[in-house]
C-alpha cells in the first residue's frame, strides 16, 4: 500500500510543550519525504496562526516562530473547509489525503486537534475529541483506570471542600497536561493547596497521589492498526538522585542534541532488564488500557514499578507521544511503516460518530413559541 496523495505532517500548537512538538514534526517529516512521499509540513504558531513551511526545515528555523519562507494559511470550516493558501499565494485548497498530528499538550493532544480536522473533513492521526481529553484529563482517566479495575495509584483533585483520604508527601501534577512541567513534591495537604493556588502551572486544576520515591518508571508503546500491537518495555535511565522526579529536561532534552535530543537518544534500558513475569503483566495492562480507553493511533503507557513487590500501576497515557514513540518500534518496524500505517488508519478506518440535525423536526415543530419557555425565568 503506497501513498497516493500528498500527507500532511502538522506540529507546534499552543502548548508548553511546542518546542518538543516541533522535533516531533520535523523527524517524522523527514522519515516521509526520504521514502519519496509527498508531505506538506503545517505549522501551528503560539499566535494561533497556521503556516504552510518547506521541507526539510531544522529546529533553529523556528526560535524566532515560522521560518521566513513560510507562507500563511487559512483554516475553513465551511462551505469548502480545508486549509487555503492566502491569496498572496494563490487562493487553492491544500490536498491533504491524511494528517499525522504531532501535537504534545494542550489544544492538540487533548482532541482539539481531532475536533478541528473532523469539522474540515481530513482525516487525522490520533485519537477522538473524547478519548484524548480524557487522556490529557489525569484525574478523569484515573478514575477510568480505576472503575476498570486496572492497577493504578490513588489520584485525588487537590481541593479545598475536600481530604484525599490518604496522607502525604504528595506528587502535585497539572489536571489537565501531558508532561513533567509543573510537577511539584508537597510534604503535606496545606502545601499542596498553596501550590495549586500559586503554581502557574497549577492553577487551572492540580491533582495529588502519594510520593512513592522507590517506583520505577516504565513505559510501554501500543498501536491500533493494521492490529493492536505493543512494543517491549522500555526502562528510562534517571541521572543524578533517583529519589526525585523524572523530569521534563531528562525525558526531552537528555541525550544528545538535534531533532532526536530526549526523544530516541535518551539514556534507557530497553527492553528493560526484568523477568519475562513483568514484560507480560505490563502488556495485559496496556492492552487494558488500549481496550477502556479506545484510544487509537501510536500510544505510550506509562507505567510505576514496584520492584521489591513486582507490582505494576498504570501512571499515564500519552495520545501522541514524544518523537511519536518511533524508538519504541524500531526492532519491530521501520519509522516509515509505523507513520505510514498510522496515516492509513486515519484515511482508511476513520472514526465517525453520529451526527445532529438527524431528528426530522420533531422538537422543533413540538416546541411552541420561545417566549413561553422564558415564562418564570425572571
Amino acid at each position: 500500500m503506497n501513498a497516493s496523495r500528498p500527507w500532511a505532517v502538522v506540529f507546534g500548537g499552543p502548548s508548553p510543550e511546542h518546542e518538543i512538538s516541533i522535533l516531533t514534526g520535523l523527524q517524522a517529516e523527514r522519515v516521509l519525504t526520504e521514502s519519496g512521499d509527498t508531505v506538506h509540513p503545517i505549522y501551528w504558531a503560539p499566535s494561533g496562526e497556521w503556516f504552510l513551511v518547506p521541507n526539510g526545515t531544522e529546529a533553529k528555523d523556528y526560535l524566532e516562530g515560522a521560518p521566513k519562507s513560510a507562507k500563511s494559511l487559512e483554516v475553513r470550516l465551511a462551505p469548502d473547509p480545508g486549509f487555503f493558501a492566502k491569496k498572496s499565494f494563490g487562493n487553492g485548497a491544500l490536498d491533504i489525503d491524511a494528517a499525522l498530528l504531532c501535537f504534545h499538550g494542550g489544544t492538540g493532544e487533548g482532541g482539539g486537534a481531532a475536533a478541528l480536522f473532523d469539522s474540515m473533513g481530513i482525516p487525522a492521526t490520533g485519537s477522538t475529541l473524547f478519548a484524548g481529553a480524557v487522556g490529557m484529563d489525569k484525574l478523569a482517566f484515573a478514575g477510568l483506570m480505576e472503575v476498570s479495575g486496572i492497577p493504578t495509584l490513588a489520584r485525588r483533585a487537590v481541593s479545598v471542600q475536600s481530604d484525599p483520604g490518604f496522607a502525604g508527601p504528595y506528587i502535585v501534577k497539572p489536571r489537565f497536561g501531558g508532561s513533567s512541567i509543573g510537577i511539584e513534591i508537597a510534604e503535606d495537604l496545606p502545601s499542596a493547596r498553596a501550590l495549586a493556588v500559586n503554581s502557574p502551572h497549577l492553577k487551572n486544576g492540580a491533582v495529588l497521589e502519594p510520593y512513592l520515591p522507590h517506583l520505577v518508571d516504565l513505559n510501554i508503546g501500543f498501536r491500533t492498526f493494521p492490529t493492536l500491537e505493543l512494543t517491549d518495555l522500555e526502562k528510562p535511565l534517571r541521572g543524578g538522585d533517583t529519589a526525585g522526579l523524572y523530569s521534563y529536561a531528562e525525558k526531552y532534552l537528555a541525550g544528545g542534541s538535534g531533532t532526536d535530543a530526549g526523544l530516541s537518544s535518551a539514556p534507557r534500558e530497553f527492553p528493560a532488564n526484568y523477568p519475562a513475569a513483568i514484560h507480560e503483566r505490563a502488556a495485559e495492562l496496556a492492552r487494558a488500557v488500549a481496550d477502556v480507553t479506545r484510544l487509537t493511533g501510536l500510544v505510550r503507557v506509562d507505567l510505576l514499578l514496584d520492584e521489591k513487590k513486582s507490582e505494576l500501576f498504570v501512571n499515564e497515557v500519552n495520545s501522541i507521544p514524544g518523537a511519536l514513540s518511533l524508538y519504541l518500534w524500531a526492532p519491530k518496524h521501520p519509522a516509515l511503516t509505523v507513520l505510514r500505517d498510522a496515516l492509513f488508519e486515519a484515511r482508511d478506518r476513520r472514526v465517525v460518530f453520529p451526527q445532529a440535525g438527524h431528528g426530522g423536526g420533531v422538537a422543533l415543530r413540538a416546541a411552541g413559541g420561545i417566549s413561553s419557555k422564558l415564562l418564570g425565568l425572571g
